[in-house]
């Protein structure tokens, strides 16, 4: 959902639902997740529309990003620094939290946090630990900032998240039982946070893109790469990002340019026998137009 137009429409589907049931008006409640740029802008909008229908608002993530990567991709001012370093404690997406916090609060209703992309990891438990640290210090910084609750990729991390918001949280949620959250200004919403490019987040981009398309071309939407719970908003970003980096002439950390050259060397090392899915993820990395939607592209090798 990208508009207040889109949750007018779905306004009216949950009125027709209910009244095609015979239930009242108001049954059905509906959290909507923000996870485009163009929908931060219409928050309250979008929870007008709604109206008895809305439940709350919900972060995202990993689909976010890339909607604010796809937004500005050809502004060279707007270029992102590696994945990893785009975190939500940072520039646009801070901004963003806040934002939904205080829309969220100061019309009575929840915001919800965004979902940790961990999953357990068996028979290593200092891997394990690892990452469940990640997820207690994640919930511990959606908590803080005044979310109500959260989601969690892996049903095993259900006890991990709600530890935490247990103990910071003593009400149901936090509407109205903290200081309200200040507003956010438009520029902060579009903030570039301060990072670099790496070969590591270079690689990682392509590694990650093409064994998550891979697994898409196989029949599999939803997998689980170097123990994240990943989907097709991942591979979104890697492939973007990538040709955010080659349409701008960023350079990485070391002063070498991001090239198309570099680019090829990176997945030749990762599959010597090139699988259509690495082709595919380099075509739309290289090409000189942006495809919308890499499930577009993806689509036509099913047919």
């Amino acid at each position: 959902m990208q508009s207040h137009l889109e949750a007018r429409l779905w306004n009216d589907v949950f009125l027709h639902a209910q009244e095609a049931l015979g239930l009242p008006r108001g049954t059905v409640r509906a959290t909507v997740l923000i996870e485009t740029i163009h929908a931060a802008f219409e928050m309250d909008e979008i929870l007008w529309e709604l109206k008895e229908h809305s439940a709350g608002l919900n972060c995202g993530r990993w689909d976010y990003i890339f909607s604010f990567i796809k937004t500005f991709r050809e502004r060279p001012d707007f270029v992102l620094p590696d994945r990893a370093q785009v975190t939500m404690d940072k520039g646009f997406l801070n901004a963003y939290v806040r934002l939904l916090i205080h829309t969220c609060h100061r019309r009575g209703i929840h915001a919800m946090g965004g979902m940790a992309a961990q999953i357990p990891i068996k028979n290593d438990p200092a891997a394990n630990e690892a990452a469940l640290a990640r997820v207690r210090a994640d919930k511990l910084r959606e908590v803080t900032a005044g979310h109500d609750g959260t989601w969690v990729a892996h049903p095993g991390l259900v006890p991990v998240a709600k530890a935490i918001f247990d103990e910071r949280m003593s009400a149901p949620n936090q509407i109205g039982s903290r200081e309200p959250v200040a507003g956010v200004a438009a520029t902060e919403l579009l903030a570039v946070p301060v990072g670099s490019i790496t070969e590591h987040g270079l690689r990682a981009n392509i590694d990650v893109g093409i064994q998550y398309l891979e697994a898409w071309l196989s029949g599999n939407g939803c997998v689980p790469i170097y123990h994240l719970m990943e989907d097709a908003a991942t591979a979104e970003i890697s492939r973007s990002q990538v040709w955010q980096w080659l349409r701008h002439g960023a350079h990485l950390d070391d002063g070498r340019a991001v090239s198309r050259e570099l680019v090829e060397g990176i997945i030749a090392e990762l599959r010597p026998q090139a699988t259509p899915a690495a082709r595919l993820f380099e075509r739309m990395m290289t090409s000189a137009d942006f495809t919308e939607f890499l499930t577009l592209l993806a689509y036509e090798q099913l047919a």
